[in-house]
């Protein structure tokens, strides 16, 4: 019976049980699509990520949810190349390390921090934004249980995407995101098909504590979890939305999310570029191994 190593690593957080736990399979490149998925399936996490090798880059990744591959994801990358070094798969170049990462929307460089042989902090530069569809809030926010009064004014609910479209839904205050749910499954699965996007954002300005500057909730629609704690791809797309629109003073800020689900989550997270020709956006937190283990197939 074949086997495979593998870990769970809880990313953007320092602490257990915290942030979004992802598993990490190791040795994958064996494993065909349909069993990734099962597998993803078993897990029964937002994503599994599977490390493959790579022609382009020093190591390669495969993001599956329970119901699909994913191009890009955020905390995947956190926790996979957390694991990497974690397991001696990787080593450290001293206290900054800095790697490629093939994705499935071509390689991306991660930034990783460490200090005494151990690594503090996982950085990902994102695919650069591509601001696409927008969409009246009339017409959105009522599927999230939301009146169109609910929604930041002045700015455009609006796909944006750093390597995952997602949808951008920016709200008038953590009342708001509090009240948000998918009212209706149906109605979502129309608006999501005809939109072309892969999930919704809901954010709003203002940490869940004095540390963060905004404050998040993401949701998924069955097999996938129905809320992710963290989601690193839609903070680096939020971030851009939030300094083209020039909602944020600064291209720097702290990202908060899952608080809500007793799961706190943080991103430092770094928009690099004017508001008019951003190139990338920079997301990086801490991660920590919750298990180890072999999967048996």
């Amino acid at each position: 019976m074949p086997t495979f190593p593998f870990m769970q690593v809880d990313a953007f957080t320092n602490h257990p049980l915290g942030g979004n736990p992802c598993a990490i399979v190791f040795d994958a490149d064996t494993l065909d699509d349909a069993t990734m998925l099962a597998i993803a399936r078993e897990m029964n996490l937002s994503e599994t990520a599977f490390v493959v090798r790579s022609a382009v880059a020093d190591v390669g990744a495969r993001y599956f949810t329970p119901a699909e591959e994913i191009p890009l994801a955020g905390h995947p990358t956190v926790a996979t190349v957390f694991a990497l070094f974690e397991s001696g798969r990787l080593r450290l170049a001293g206290d900054h390390t800095t790697i490629a990462l093939e994705l499935k929307v071509g390689p991306i460089r991660v930034d990783v921090q460490a200090s005494h042989g151990l690594v503090h902090t996982v950085t990902m530069s994102q695919k650069q934004p591509q601001f696409l569809a927008t969409f009246p809030a009339d017409e959105v926010l009522p599927i999230f249980g939301l009146a169109a009064g609910d929604a930041l004014p002045g700015v455009p609910i609006q796909v944006v995407s750093t390597g995952t479209p997602q949808l951008m839904l920016p709200l008038r205050d953590h009342a708001a995101l509090r009240r948000a749910t998918i009212a209706d499954a149906a109605a979502y699965a129309r608006f999501r098909g005809a939109a072309g996007f892969f999930s919704p954002h809901l954010f709003c300005l203002g940490g869940a504590t004095p540390a963060g500057q905004t404050f998040a909730r993401h949701f998924g629609t069955p097999p996938d979890t129905s809320e992710d704690p963290f989601t690193g791809s839609a903070t680096g797309g939020m971030a851009a939305y939030l300094w083209r629109y020039r909602l944020i003073a600064q291209p720097r800020f702290v990202a908060e999310q899952g608080h809500w689900m007793q799961r706190p989550g943080q991103a430092q997270v770094e928009v690099v570029g004017t508001p008019d020709a951003i190139e990338t956006v920079r997301v990086g937190g801490g991660a920590v191994t919750v298990l180890r283990g072999e999967l048996a197939l």
